[in-house]
């Protein structure tokens, strides 16, 4: 089944494969996701009105916000841009505009789309990439010009034409079973050399638009190239994707990836906490309620300009997330609010979710270091009661100093395994095992310290 037609149920399935609980959260982008393909599926002049309800996610770092949004966007192909809304905050703010978010999500969706186009005409340039080797390897002789040709007898043409054909075929076969791939050859490419950026001076600061100067004169100029002199292997690879640069329809393209971006963009605002400003009317308050102010034409629905014509963000979902530790969403201006209709909070984690972080999702991160030491011939084996107790210890850290939620996991997995990180390549071939024992003989000292657990956990 295609993903734009995933129930919400299906949605919320394929996300538990890799996010543990926060099934609220999970419930809302289900449910906004599917009402994608639902507004797809109504009338046009109906489908025009309908606008994504965005969401707020509330909730402590490493709690699975960013997780949530990135693995939804995954799930439906959609392009999807990360940014944190501080940065348009004080000196972060000035020289660059909250516009740049759209132009940064359309640059992402074009290099989708023409990687899925040069996917779809692969077999096709392998096919020019082959013939071209072929003649590299096996060139015409001068003396068969066309004007020679007509004079030869045509019996004498047919022989030499036969022989041509036949060696040209045994190479071919060469070539395929990777006989050639070692022998050296003289290519001509592309000169993918780009010329020099402008950038342009808005009313908003500095925005590189990215425009070059082969770009802006188009083929005034012939294109230039450089001859190279590389394996058969690596000039197939070469003049393959050279080809496949040219049978992409790149007009098709552009429109495409805009296309994409206005009916299935997600923006993911994180730290927009960090732009609520306090009661008090001093201070980078004002920027910040400045930043609020931007970010609402683009959240509401505006036309944005870019190096590829102008974009609707009217349909793009936002899905904003901050701890609101010092704030609260209500403190947000009014009209923001209003563009956020959902808000799901996300629960802190205990121990028996990281046991489940540890060992569940499909890239659970005792899966991960168990794949990575056997590359080395070691084999490792994680106890049940060493999962509970590096469980255990997660939450003591977290506790004793900042709570970074299931990130915590990363550096506790880090230390423990740095010793047998390290010695690998060395060491014995053959089973290793963790238990309680070994991961509390391993971090009992880091534990206990609460001035050495800040600076290594």
């Amino acid at each position: 089944m295609p993903s734009n037609q995933l129930t919400p149920r299906e949605i919320v399935e394929k996300l538990d494969q890799y996010i543990i609980g926060q099934d609220d959260a999970k419930r809302a982008v289900a449910i906004a996701l599917r009402n994608r393909w639902r507004r797809q599926n109504v009338s046009p002049e109906l489908a025009e009105e309908i606008s994504p309800k965005n969401i707020i996610m509330i909730g402590p770092t490493g709690v699975g916000k960013t997780e949530i949004a990135r693995r939804l966007a995954k799930l439906d192909n959609s392009p999807f841009l990360k940014i944190e809304a501080s940065k348009f905050t004080e000196v972060g703010y000035v020289g660059r505009d909250v516009e740049s978010m759209v132009r940064d999500i359309v640059e992402l969706s074009l290099n989708m789309v023409k990687s899925e186009e040069q996917e779809n005409v692969k077999e096709r340039a392998a096919e020019i990439a082959e013939e071209r080797i072929l003649d590299i390897l096996l060139p015409l002789k001068e003396s068969k010009s066309r004007d020679m040709i007509v004079e030869k007898d045509s019996e004498q043409f047919e022989i030499e034409k036969k022989e041509s054909d036949t060696t040209r075929e045994k190479l071919r076969r060469l070539l395929h079973d990777g006989k050639l791939d070692n022998r050296f050859v003289d290519i001509e490419v592309a000169d993918i050399k780009t010329g020099p950026m402008i950038e342009i001076f808005s009313s908003s600061g500095v925005e590189d638009m990215g425009l070059n100067i082969k770009e802006v004169f188009g083929n005034m100029f012939p294109q230039r190239k450089k001859s190279t002199r590389a394996k058969v292997s690596d000039a197939l690879e070469l003049l393959e994707s050279e080809e496949a640069q040219k049978l992409v329809d790149m007009e098709k393209v552009t429109r495409t990836a805009i296309e994409r971006v206005e009916q299935s963009g997600i923006i993911f605002l994180d730290e927009i906490d960090k732009i609520v400003g306090s009661n008090s009317s001093q201070g980078p308050d004002v920027s910040r309620e400045g930043v609020q102010r931007d970010l609402l034409p683009i959240v509401e629905g505006s036309a944005v300009n870019t190096r590829y014509g102008m974009v609707r963000t009217d349909h793009i979902l936002f899905i904003a997330a901050g701890a609101f530790s010092a704030s609260k969403p209500s403190d947000l201006i009014p009209e923001l609010q209003g563009r956020f209709p959902i808000r799901v909070e996300l629960d802190s984690l205990g121990k028996e979710e990281f046991i489940r972080i540890l060992t569940e999702p499909h890239n659970a991160l005792i899966k991960q270091y168990i794949e990575m030491m056997a590359t080395e011939g070691v084999d490792l084996v994680f106890k049940d009661d060493a999962i509970a107790e590096i469980g255990e210890v997660a939450v003591v850290v977290n506790e004793k100093t900042e709570n970074i939620g299931a990130r915590r996991l990363y550096t506790i997995m880090e230390t423990l395994l740095e010793e047998i990180s390290f010695d690998a390549p060395e060491m014995e071939k053959g089973e290793v095992v963790i238990d309680a024992d070994y991961v509390r003989e391993r971090l009992e000292d880091i534990v206990e310290d609460e001035d050495l657990s800040r600076y290594i956990l």
